[in-house]
């Protein structure tokens, strides 16, 4: 059974940072590729982030991109999202997501979290 636990959300102003962790257990999570979505109210829920164990693959979504920061660190199947600059219109619950099929960091993905708040004040 796949766990998935974010933490890290909060409030920030618009400019500021904040850094998610996502803890990764399970017999198999070591083969997944790992990625960070988020939600805002009203909106579909999109991909931000996501990245193999190794770190030697990796998608950003454009509107991240040179801001946000993906990594992995496989030792303790702990994935990070650093996010800087950030804005108002990125408040959203943010997602920590796994792809069982472990071949692309696109997806599909299968396995979530329950997500943590970030919220974002101008």
């Amino acid at each position: 059974q796949v766990q998935l636990v974010e933490s890290g959300g909060g409030l920030v102003q618009s400019g500021g940072s904040l850094r998610l962790s996502c803890a990764a257990s399970g017999p198999t999570v070591s083969r997944h590729t790992m990625g960070w979505f988020r939600q805002a109210p009203g909106k579909e829920r999109e991909r931000v982030a996501a990245t193999n164990w190794s770190g030697t693959t990796t998608y950003y979504a454009p509107t991240v991109k040179g801001r946000f920061t993906i990594s992995a660190d496989n030792s303790k199947t702990m994935v990070y999202l650093q996010m800087t600059n950030l804005k108002p219109e990125e408040t959203a619950v943010d997602y920590c997501a796994s792809n069982s099929a472990g071949k692309s960091v696109i997806g599909p993905y299968d396995y979530w979290g329950q997500g943590t708040q970030v919220t974002v004040s101008a």
